[in-house]
């Protein structure tokens, strides 16, 4: 199944990361920006971000700042404001699932399915 999906855990809360906003981009020549969406109470889009996908160069961009500033209080500036996620696909007829585990000063990625 040809898709893009992503999911975000807060791992400061221990909490799916329910609010937080992404931007999903296709980066060619220029960076075009397919949607916005904001996470449900289970830390995911309500939307597959993109299906079918193709072969190319992505971007998520997830606003991390504005998620933490609703929850708790950060020094100034924060440490994280927005994680971005750049990475390729080269099999569109698979699924891409890009997930962010982040707390307020880190965070990591990886490819599941």
């Amino acid at each position: 199944m040809s898709k893009l999906t992503t999911h975000a855990l807060d791992t400061y809360s221990g909490k799916p990361a329910k609010g937080m906003k992404v931007d999903v981009y296709f980066i060619s020549e220029k960076r075009e920006k397919i949607k916005s969406v904001i996470l449900n109470n289970d830390g995911r889009p309500d939307e597959v971000l993109i299906e079918p996908i193709k072969i190319g160069n992505y971007e998520l961009v997830f606003y991390v700042g504005e998620y933490f500033k609703k929850i708790t209080e950060l020094e100034k500036p924060n440490f994280l404001n927005e994680v971005s996620i750049k990475f390729g696909v080269s099999h569109p007829k698979e699924k891409y699932h890009v997930p962010l585990l982040v707390s307020p000063w880190s965070y990591s990625t990886y490819r599941g399915s």
